[in-house]
């Protein structure tokens, strides 16, 4: 085994460990901006946020963090999401200082998340997220070395996970237009709610004005429509595919709603089967 040399991976030494690895990077490791740190939540509540942050389609998030498995975290999590939700005045006042008046005044109040990260998780809590009405992820941790750590999602639950709409009905805010537009485009989307929900148990969907995101810990597909076609946005570096004209184009430093460099054009189903490994490319990534 000239030149390699095994890295075995292991549980942190202290909760507070884990907690700087992922705040020095929560933009590309959960696709969260970073906002506050060891949050005080007042004296008559008596607690703190470890981490408090805004994803990336304007959802409030908190963070809580434990070295291994405690079968607190979920409660503790509810805990403080509750009195997240008696104070949106104060969390929207922290993101105007810290991100500014854009951003403070697009909160989308409708999908708060909980994300949890530890060693492991009790199958307790694996059995209550997907039965909570909140969107809850449980994220396992490991470290290697001493710099690195891994992160993979072992529960979702979410109040915006849906079972996918009937034909024929508009899908997310976008969707819903004149009725003379409704035809062909707003069976289109149907067809590509279906595909991207179901790439995963995993999937949620967070529908804002101007777009569907769809995330697993981050976003991997956002969803808008015009009049003859719908523009999804992934989470492919255009530099690793094949850019086809009139089908996929690169759309990074561009101005467009949601998030992902690469824009994929859809006007039939199947073009919906022709992106379908895309789909699957950007999921994996996120």
């Amino acid at each position: 085994m000239n030149g390699v040399l095994e890295v075995v991976p292991r549980l942190a030494e202290t909760e507070a460990d884990v907690q700087a690895l992922v705040e020095s990077a929560m933009e590309p490791m959960l696709g969260v901006r970073f906002l506050a740190t060891e949050y005080s939540t007042g004296p008559v509540h008596g607690g703190r946020i470890d981490s408090l942050g805004l994803d990336e389609n304007g959802s409030p998030v908190i963070v809580e963090y434990k070295r291994a498995t405690d079968p607190g975290v979920l409660s503790q999590g509810l805990y403080y999401m509750a009195w997240l939700m008696d104070h949106r005045d104060e969390f929207q006042a922290l993101v105007h200082e810290r991100l500014g008046a854009t951003a403070a005044s697009a909160v989308l109040w409708s999908s708060p998340r909980l994300i949890c990260i530890a060693g492991d998780f009790t199958r307790y809590d694996l059995h209550a997220v997907r039965e909570h009405r909140r969107s809850i992820d449980l994220v396992r941790y490991r470290l290697f070395g001493e710099h690195h750590i891994a992160l993979e999602t072992v529960a979702t639950g979410a109040a915006q996970s849906r079972p996918a709409h009937r034909r024929g009905r508009a899908c997310g805010g976008w969707g819903q237009a004149p009725r003379r537009q409704a035809g062909g485009i707003t069976e289109l989307a149907t067809v590509v709610d279906e595909v991207l929900r179901g790439l995963g148990e995993d999937v949620t969907k967070v529908p804002r004005k101007q777009y569907d995101a769809y995330q697993r810990l981050r976003n991997f597909a956002c969803v808008t429509g015009r009049q003859d076609k719908l523009l999804v946005y992934l989470k492919c570096a255009p530099a690793v595919v094949d850019v086809v004209p009139g089908f996929t184009r690169d759309v990074t430093g561009l101005g467009h709603h949601g998030t992902g460099d690469l824009e994929v054009q859809l006007r039939s189903e199947k073009d919906v089967e022709r992106a379908l490994e895309l789909f699957r490319l950007s999921y994996a990534a996120a």
